[in-house]
């Protein structure tokens, strides 16, 4: 009698809902964050709303700081991207929007219609991209990511000695969430303001369109491998490069006017931005207690384990 022996092929992660709540947190913060900004110009007035603004961006670091001593890994990735999300309304936007002001740089304006195309603070930020550069330098040529893009620029234009040698530039995940999410938020407006400028290209030129479907497309297969994630934190990090890079398509069709971006406009639409608003602290609440109840029951599980060892 012969016995044959079959060896089973490695299964797909199955699919898990933790990848589809992590992505509504961060796609409903991107309309939030925009949301925060113009409700603090309103409701700040001149005199209050750069004092405002310093308050938000300090409470950013504050949670950063908060996620930092923390040592549950979900909730330091849910403090940074929070922190990180309030420091680049109240301190990086606001600060471009702060200088627009003081040297009286005017709006980029519709020929025909006369309403602002771009706002006076995205003019100027496009001279920040020689500060980007050097930060993409540095993550490229000192340090092992996540980032696919520049693994296989490491893999393929970089001596494997070197590279053997790269460690992850922070170890903490409300760190790593917190400069990933603006390094990703810093690159995306970069884009499409460059993009949007006429010297370069422009919002109807044909590189536009296939800046807009190659966003859709490469954000559809991120969801794709987003939603096989079982963990929380890892879902909730890998959500942030997956929403802004949908986020482009978003902002490209407002360009275009489309539609009517409702996040512009959030005391026209209150009811809309408060489902919004409920719908994000929600799914926060979902991901948080799911995480606590999977962490209680992996630490009953190990202690029944225990017990047996010692019988």
């Amino acid at each position: 009698m012969t016995t044959t022996t079959t060896t089973s092929l490695p299964q797909k992660p199955r699919l898990s809902m933790k990848g589809v709540w992590a992505f509504l947190i961060v796609l409903f913060s991107m309309p939030l964050g925009h949301a925060l900004m113009i409700l603090s110009e309103k409701l700040a007035g001149e005199t209050y709303v750069f004092p405002t603004a310093f308050a938000i961006g300090l409470l950013g670091v504050g949670l950063l700081f908060w996620g930092f001593m923390a040592q549950n890994g979900t909730k330091q990735t849910l403090l940074g991207f929070l922190g990180g999300t309030l420091f680049w309304t109240g301190w990086v936007e606001f600060a471009y929007v702060y200088y627009a002001r003081r040297y009286g740089i005017a709006p980029l304006l519709d020929p025909v219609t006369k309403e602002i195309i771009t706002k006076p603070e995205y003019l100027i930020m496009p001279s920040s991209v020689s500060f980007w550069a050097m930060m993409m330098i540095g993550y490229i040529l000192n340090s092992r990511t996540g980032c696919n893009l520049f693994n296989w620029i490491q893999r393929h234009c970089l001596p494997k000695k070197q590279t053997r040698t790269f460690r992850p530039m922070v170890h903490n995940l409300a760190v790593t969430t917190f400069m990933e999410l603006n390094a990703i938020l810093w690159t995306c407006y970069l884009l499409l303001l460059f993009v949007y400028d006429e010297a370069f290209i422009g919002d109807r030129h044909p590189i536009t369109y296939i800046i807009a479907f190659g966003s859709l497309v490469w954000a559809m297969y991120l969801f794709s491998q987003l939603i096989r994630i079982q963990n929380i934190g890892a879902a909730i990090r890998y959500s942030i490069p997956t929403v802004i890079i949908l986020w482009n398509v978003v902002e490209i069709l407002g360009r275009w006017n489309l539609f009517k971006e409702i996040w512009v406009h959030p005391l026209e639409y209150t009811l809309e931005m408060g489902l919004i608003l409920v719908s994000f602290i929600v799914f926060i609440a979902i991901l948080y207690w799911s995480d606590r109840h999977h962490t209680k029951h992996k630490t009953r599980i190990e202690a029944e384990k225990q017990d047996e060892a010692q019988k």
